[in-house]
């Protein structure tokens, strides 16, 4: 039987300033059974694709934070935007 040679789940965000490398090991399988083998590996990946997604995430808003930092003030109508972000308001006349 050939060795099994160590996967990894990996993303690389790159933009000019920074590049970073997201990796999650995953873990060599041992049995015999090529479909237990298989089936195996694919829930591991079920299972690490979202801790990924959610680093990456992560990530991304902190990115986000800073690069709002950078640009300064947040005007009152960005910051409203900001606030209901994924919502529906609905606009009250006066």
């Amino acid at each position: 039987m050939a060795a099994i040679s160590q996967l990894n789940l990996q993303a690389v965000y790159t933009a000019p300033d920074a590049t970073k490398t997201f990796t999650h090991a995953i873990p060599a399988e041992s049995s015999t059974d090529a479909l237990a083998a298989k089936q195996s590996h694919l829930n591991h990946l079920q299972s690490l694709v979202p801790m990924l997604q959610d680093e990456i995430n992560v990530f991304l808003t902190e990115r986000m934070e800073e690069d709002k930092k950078a640009q300064g003030a947040v005007s009152e109508k960005e910051a409203k935007e900001e606030e209901n972000y994924g919502e529906d308001v609905v606009e009250e006349d006066a």
